[in-house]
């Protein structure tokens, strides 16, 4: 065993680097997930907080401002949580780099923030043990000391401070217990380096010195940075590698594969030698500062657990809750969204009067206002759904529902977090979307991407109803029937869904079966002042991102339904609609979708609707001259009925109806949701992608369905 120790003279040079680092110093806050972070960057900056994503990866970068006891301004970024510095997510390759300095958009922070459940105090400093390597001025915030003495451990903050050589602050995030301390702590001109030492191996303490070499040679890093990378990398495939982030040269590859050959050869498992040494050396350091003052057995938590996650009483409950949930985005959201929708309406009206009639007017009015207030119509769901989530969250129910969906979605492939953002797709693919960043595994997260859209959104509602009021002979559509046949087509879309994940699962994306490894976080109550941040700041997020394309694209959608003019400027609307972009591309169409069952004017919908959804019963209203008044589709609906194809043969019989809600249900028709994907992904490879299969899968069973029904006389 060889035992390594900080030399004196790197410790002065880091020293001094800090102090010429300029006059806002640059804090990291890390920390194990669910380990009070986040409530602590909130505490020490406020709303001084801005949000955004990291160059070239969806990673969500969070920063502060915060201020010293003595009011000096003090910069914090809040990175993802993570166990360890070995990467398996985007998340953690983005905390791994940033802290390594691979990251050109985010320069190596000065001093590092180590925020530590004190009621796991030995796994927690596991990634606190790696950090210290880095030779970086460090403070360790002991949180949730209150939980750690609940359950019968009393922990000397003065014993650990001493073994590691850095400052140790006991903490209580949640009530604003030891913030004052830390921010003490923070404002120190000058903050000691670790002391703290721990044997390496003998057999690898060659490679380790061979690979800080290479590191600092060939790839420019600092010492201590290059000796806590070189023991990472032999811990760490290092396969991960995140875009916008530095790679390693081909030198130090080199020298890893030498080593990783001669290891494999002699059998030797460096991997695990090198994780049960520093475990064993942070072994030694708990049972100096730990005192279990009594056996509490299973703690309350655990007793909750018994019924919440049970084979049966679990199950209820996850039905209820999943039940409020869903019931929740549809009903609370009703009011909101109508007054929304009644506002933007309003606005339309006043710009239509305040401006005279011309392409301006109808841009604003049609393009700007309409393609945009179709995306915000749906603001109150997302909010409600986030208000659902961080509840769930804060209080640690959501890692159960995830442990209790890992199973069914494991059948199809996917994972069991995936199950929320899948569920959360019901009222709003968008927020769906945004909800799988907290899966680990790049192929889950894609996969659950790809298939969200599938889930019947409420965008779908006016076209089922339209249709469902067409199909039917009757003036009146009696409610179960109606309940029926909406419920079959939420049935189909989630078969959809799940049948497309175990296909991509199979094909594209083929990996070893997903495994779920969660920590079950101790039950706590709601974090409302979290909560409502949280909403602020993805609805700010969901605006900000969607928005600017959205606008792009309602624009080019308005001027394709616009131009060319027709020649005679006295013609109808509808006339004007055939003659244009739109019209003509229906036209062009009618020989792809008259298979369907659809003819132009369907085919001109279609191609509108892809602003939105519900926009397929208004451009359906424009082209047969029916005005809608109010939500009742009557009118239009007479309409469609008296719809005749050329040779005089019924346009809307119930088989085209039907097979115009199953086109809806399987194909895209969103770029809400394409703008979003493309964010996600960083990437038009897959929202193309997305375009392509869900349309394609529309149209192929759209025409298997005609077909068959035709075949069989309907």
């Amino acid at each position: 065993m060889v035992c390594v120790t900080l030399p004196s003279h790197i410790a002065l040079e880091g020293k001094k680097r800090v102090r010429a680092a300029g006059d806002l110093p640059v804090y990291a806050m890390v920390g194990n997930p669910n380990c009070g972070k986040t409530t602590l960057f909130n505490a020490l900056t406020g709303l001084r907080q801005k949000v955004g994503n990291y160059p070239g990866v969806t990673v969500e970068k969070k920063e502060g401002e915060a201020y010293s006891q003595h009011g000096r301004p003090m910069k914090i970024i809040d990175l993802p949580g993570s166990y360890s510095l070995a990467a398996r997510s985007p998340d953690e390759g983005v905390l791994r780099d940033v802290l390594l300095g691979r990251r050109a958009d985010t320069p190596a922070p000065h001093r590092i923030i180590c925020v530590v459940d004190a009621s796991n105090l030995e796994r927690n400093l596991y990634l606190v043990h790696q950090i210290l390597d880095l030779g970086r001025p460090v403070i360790v915030v002991l949180n949730m000391m209150d939980v750690a003495i609940g359950s019968g451990q009393r922990i000397d903050p003065t014993k650990l401070e001493a073994a590691l050589g850095v400052p140790v602050i006991p903490c209580e995030a949640i009530r604003g217990k030891g913030v004052v301390a830390l921010r003490l702590a923070m404002s120190r001109a000058d903050l000691p380096l670790a002391r703290h030492r721990w044997d390496v191996p003998g057999p690898i303490a060659p490679a380790v010195a061979e690979l800080q070499a290479s590191l600092v040679q060939t790839d420019g890093r600092a010492p201590l940075v290059a000796r806590a990378e070189a023991l990472l990398l032999l811990t760490d495939i290092d396969t991960l590698r995140v875009e916008g982030s530095t790679t390693l040269s081909p030198q130090t590859h080199a020298v890893l594969a030498q080593w990783r050959q001669r290891w494999a050869r002699e059998k030797m498992d460096w991997s695990g030698t090198l994780i049960r040494a520093r475990y064993e050396a942070i072994s030694r350091l708990c049972a100096g500062v730990i005192n279990r003052t009594r056996d509490l057995g299973p703690s309350w938590s655990d007793r909750i657990d018994r019924v919440l996650v049970h084979s049966v009483w679990g199950w209820l409950f996850f039905a209820l809750v999943m039940a409020a949930l869903f019931l929740s985005i549809f009903i609370l959201a009703e009011g909101p969204m109508g007054w929304i929708d009644t506002r933007i309406t309003d606005l339309g009206g006043w710009v239509k009067a305040s401006l005279p009639a011309g392409d301006l007017q109808d841009l604003l009015v049609n393009g700007v206002i309409g393609g945009v207030g179709g995306i915000l119509v749906f603001l109150p769901q997302i909010l409600i759904l986030f208000f659902f989530v961080g509840l769930l969250e804060s209080t640690g129910y959501m890692a159960r529902a995830a442990f209790m969906m890992d199973w069914p979605m494991s059948k199809v492939g996917l994972h069991g977090k995936s199950f929320i953002p899948l569920l959360g797709s019901y009222a709003c693919a968008i927020p769906g979307i945004m909800a799988t960043r907290t899966i680990e595994n790049a192929k889950d997260r894609l996969v659950t991407i790809l298939v969200a859209p599938l889930m019947s959104c409420s965008a779908r509602l006016p076209v089922y109803l339209l249709m469902i009021a067409t199909l039917l002979p009757k003036n009146e559509v009696s409610t179960p029937t109606k309940i029926g046949i909406m419920f079959l087509m939420y049935l189909v879309g989630t078969v959809g869904a799940f049948g497309f994940a175990w296909l991509f699962k199979r094909t594209l994306f083929k990996s070893a079966p997903p495994l779920m490894i969660m920590e079950l976080p101790p039950y706590q109550a709601p974090r409302w002042k979290e909560i409502a941040r949280q909403m602020v700041e993805r609805a700010w997020l969901f605006l900000k991102n969607a928005g600017t394309i959205i606008l792009a694209i309602s624009m080019v959608l308005w001027f394709l339904t616009t131009f060319p003019k027709h020649p005679d400027p006295k013609v109808g609307v509808d006339v004007q609609i055939a003659h244009s972009l739109a019209g003509r591309a229906g036209h062009l169409l009618e020989p792809v979708i008259k298979p369907l069952g659809f003819d132009w004017r369907i085919g001109i919908s279609l191609v509108t609707s892809f602003a939105a959804r519900e926009v397929f019963v208004s451009s359906l209203g424009v082209i047969f001259g029916v005005e809608l008044k109010s939500d009742d589709p009557a009118p239009l609906r007479v309409a469609l009925q008296a719809a005749r194809w050329p040779n005089g043969a019924i346009l809307f019989t119930p088989l085209v109806c039907f097979n115009l809600m199953i086109f809806y249900v399987f194909a895209m028709q969103c770029m809400s949701t394409v703008a979003v994907v493309k964010r996600e992904t960083n990437s038009w490879r897959w929202p193309l992608f997305q375009i392509g299969y869900m349309t394609g899968s529309a149209w192929l069973i759209c025409l298997v369905v005609y077909q068959t029904g035709r075949a069989l006389g309907f």
